[in-house]
């Protein structure tokens, strides 16, 4: 569970520091025009680092704890210690490029958070163990359900576009890490089906 943790404790670091500093939060977060001009390409890892508040850190986070630990046994079985640091990693860049794309040019546009590589991790996680039990919001329920129920809410909020919320990460990210499962073990696709 080491690199789960190590994970949490760079990301809860930074993001308390970036709440202090306003500069070091404006240099890490993504904004397109920045990439696109600037060639400022970590952005599109840093903007994982910082959060917007406790709560959304909080959420994040504690995700992250609960699915970062036991995908990263199974993946540390499957291809090694890089395992989890890939499907992190990959998801924070994948779930942002719609996004990034879209807004290349908007100097208004903005976006921070891990949700999307959380929600990579989350969803490889359903595709591996798809009848195991959640709690949402107290309530029990199938990992697949839950899933559905995610996605379903996800992908509305996203056409409705009236918050700050990056759905759009959440979707993708999601995506990213079924795909990265199936890729990894394809058999995978056939015991979820099941």
């Amino acid at each position: 569970m080491l690199v789960t943790l190590i994970i949490i404790g760079v990301t809860v670091a930074v993001s308390i520091i970036a709440w202090g500093n306003p500069r070091l939060q404006q240099q890490l977060i993504l904004w397109p025009p920045a990439v696109k001009r600037k060639k400022e390409y970590w952005r599109l890892l840093s903007y994982g680092l910082i959060h917007a508040d406790g709560m959304h850190l909080f959420f994040n986070m504690f995700t992250m704890f609960f699915f970062g630990r036991n995908m990263e046994i199974v993946l540390g079985r499957l291809i090694g210690p890089l395992g989890l640091p890939l499907l992190y990693l990959g998801g924070l860049v994948v779930s942002i490029l719609p996004s990034y794309l879209k807004h290349q040019n908007d100097p208004n546009y903005r976006s921070l958070g891990a949700s999307g590589a959380v929600s990579a991790v989350l969803f490889a996680f359903i595709l591996v163990a798809p009848g195991s039990t959640l709690a949402f919001f107290f309530i029990p329920m199938p990992a697949i359900v839950f899933g559905v129920i995610y996605l379903a809410y996800t992908w509305y909020m996203d056409r409705q576009s009236q918050d700050n919320i990056n759905h759009s990460a959440h979707l993708w990210g999601a995506g990213f890490g079924v795909l990265f499962m199936a890729l990894l073990e394809p058999r995978l696709i056939g015991e979820f089906l099941r």
